[in-house]
Order: C-alpha cells, then structure tokens, then sequence
C-alpha cells in the first residue's frame, strides 16, 4: 500500500459538512476508547456495590468504539466517492443512501448498549433484581422492541435504496410505543427505590433520567427527519454527538456518584492508592 493510495477526505472535495461530521465520528470513537481504558483502569476507584455498572460500561465503550470504527470506516469511502460526483444531486443521493446503510451499525450497537444505560440506571436506586423482576424485565423487553421495531424501520426501501414512506413511519410509530415505555417503567422504579439510595445516587439517576427522556429523542427525531428532503449529514451529526453524551457522559456520572460514596466511607489516605494507575 503507497500513501498515495489512501485517501484523505478535505473540505475542498467533500465540503464543511462532511468534514465536521467526519470529525465527530472519530472523535466518538477515540472518546469511547478512551472511556474504555479509563473504566478498567479505576475499576477499584469506586464503592464495591457499583463495580459491575462500571464492567457494564466497559462493555458499553467496547461495543460503541468497534461500532464507531465501522461507522467512521464506511463513511471515509463514501466521501472518496463523493469527491468524484460533480452535482449537488448527485452528492444527496450518496450521502442519504450511506446513511441507511450506517444506521444498520448504529441499531446493532443500541441492541446491546441501550439495555446495559438502563440497568446502569437502575442500580443508581439499589435495586436488587429479586424485588423488581417484572420492572426490570418491562424495561428491557420495551427497550429491545423500540430498537428491533426502528431497525426493521430503516428497512423500509425499495430495490434503488428509497425510503417507502408509509412503512417506515409505520413502524417508527410502532417503535415509539418501547421509547414512551422505559420512562414510565423509570419513574415506577424510582417511585419505589428512591429512599433506600443515597442522596448523590438519587441525583445520578435523575441525571441519567433526565437524559434518557431528552437527549434519547434525538434518535425518534432523526428516524423522522430521515423522511424528508434534508442533509442527511445533519442526522449523522446529531447521533454521534447524542451517543457519546449517553455513553461517555453517563459513565462519568455513574464514577462520580460510586468514588464519592467511597471517599465519605473510608479516609482519603486509603483510597488514595486506588486512584493510581499501576
């Protein structure tokens, strides 16, 4: 392989756009890496009783990281080809029919790391699985069918790769029956749970709430706006910019929230070793 060989999208012949998406879908999957690393690395940083929701989010940065190098990987060619086309037109038609094929990425990693941003929720509360079995189950099976019925969505083409409009909002209105789900299954939990949690985890889950019911709609919107004669770009844009607030963002709150019970239960000259990287 020459370097000659390898190319380099620039605004020059992908335009500003592309660019700044191009740039946040890297940058997504180096702040995954580095959310990985960093989970491992302070895994002892933290009270025992959350160290599994910290092995959920290493899994959930593995997941999104490998995702986002599939994305950003697909999208790079797409823009090599995109530099050859000369009309507008035509450089729509390629970007809408890139973004159907990367969203196939998009909803395989939501089937695995959407449930696992739920159950780190959960345990903000101290819910034990035992007492909240059909909750917790509701949870997950309304999330699984919100991301299955927006993904057989997505589907809705034709043989040219055109988006069949009535079947597609079809079973994107289907899909929205999961998404209305999970925050009424959250409030149920965190009507029940809420007392037996302390005060920094009742705030970690209100956070992650809070996010789950505002910045989870970013998706249904995209879902929607994909229908319409719009920069697909901008769809691009948004998610990537969506997916590392959910998953990096919410990683740090869950860390704040167990290195903080750690440092009120045991003097800092013990803890202090925990916070070194061997």
């Amino acid at each position: 392989m020459h370097l000659s060989d390898i190319f380099v999208p620039t605004a020059a012949n992908v335009g500003v756009l592309s660019m700044v998406v191009y740039f946040f879908m890297l940058v997504a999957m180096y702040a995954f890496l580095a959310n990985l690393i960093f989970t491992l690395t302070t895994h002892n940083s933290i009270v025992p009783e959350h160290r599994i929701t910290r092995v959920m989010g290493a899994i959930i940065a593995a997941v999104a990281g490998l995702s986002y190098y599939f994305i950003q990987d697909y999208y790079r060619h797409m823009l090599a080809d995109l530099s050859a086309l000369g009309t507008e037109a035509e450089r729509q038609e390629l970007i809408r029919t890139s973004y159907n094929a990367i969203g196939q990425y998009r909803y395989m990693d939501w089937a695995v790391t959407t449930p696992l941003l739920l159950l780190k929720m959960v345990s903000m509360l101290r819910v034990e699985p035992a007492k909240a079995k059909g909750a917790i189950t509701a949870l997950l099976l309304a999330d699984f069918f919100m991301v299955l019925t927006g993904y057989i969505g997505e589907q809705q083409l034709d043989a040219a790769g055109h988006i069949l409009l009535g079947p597609k909002l079809f079973w994107g209105a289907v899909s929205t029956v999961g998404y209305l789900v999970v925050p009424f299954v959250l409030y149920r939990l965190w009507s029940r749970f809420r007392e037996q949690a302390k005060p920094i985890e009742r705030k970690s889950f209100k956070i992650i709430a809070l996010s789950t019911v505002t910045t989870w709609g970013v998706y249904p919107l995209g879902y929607v706006l994909s229908v319409l004669d719009i920069d697909m770009n901008w769809v691009h844009l948004s998610f990537s910019v969506a997916d590392i607030v959910n998953k990096v963002g919410l990683s740090v709150v869950v860390y704040l929230a167990g290195k903080t019970l750690l440092d009120e239960r045991v003097p800092m000259e013990a803890t202090q070793p925990a916070y070194q990287i061997n």
